[in-house]
């Protein structure tokens, strides 16, 4: 959906319509699912933030800039979430999780589209491993395409911080990648 259809029913949901609230609640909860997924591990966990992100943005909307991108100011309300939701002792937030490990090899022949898809989830399971801080770059970064001054923005820290954690998250993951078996390794999102 495009910006401007997007404005009418952002006018529609700050006016208190129910409706509105709901139709921009079907556009936008996939991508807003999928973003805390990634910045968060726990099943339950993702579930309320995603919860409270739409309270937040039912709550605040008020104070959305018609100017800037809905789908940035968005993201800005699940990063501060997020943040948010770690700052709380009783939530149970893994910073990191263990890099599993293959118990089986593979002998038997696959074909590049399976592989591929292998590759891929074995890169999500390493980009989640990565500390918080380093994973909500390459996120934003790779996930969402956001630009090093939009990231610094979002996350509220100089442009010099968001290059030295891309930049330490990445040899990171690049590391790791190395690790993979010879001939599964190959050339892996740029890794």
């Amino acid at each position: 959906m495009k910006e401007d259809d997007l404005q009418k029913w952002l006018e529609q949901m700050v006016a208190g319509d129910q409706e509105a609230f709901e139709h921009i609640y079907e556009i936008t909860c996939k991508d807003v699912y999928r973003t805390v997924a990634f910045f968060v591990s726990n099943r339950q966990d993702i579930d309320e933030l995603v919860n409270e992100v739409y309270i937040q943005m039912w709550k605040s909307l008020h104070t959305y800039d018609k100017n800037r991108s809905f789908r940035f100011w968005l993201h800005g309300l699940i990063v501060r979430q997020v943040k948010e939701g770690r700052r709380k002792a009783w939530r149970r937030f893994r910073i990191m999780e263990k890099n599993k490990t293959f118990l089986q090899k593979q002998d038997y022949v696959v074909d590049g589209e399976t592989l591929q898809i292998e590759l891929q989830s074995e890169l999500t399971e390493r980009v989640k491993a990565l500390s918080y801080k380093h994973r909500e770059v390459v996120i934003l970064r790779y996930f969402h395409d956001y630009r090093l001054d939009e990231m610094s923005l979002l996350l509220e820290i100089p442009i010099g911080t968001v290059k030295s954690r891309l930049h330490t998250a990445l040899k990171l993951l690049k590391k790791d990648m190395e690790s993979i078996p010879i001939g599964r390794a190959g050339n892996i999102n740029g890794f």
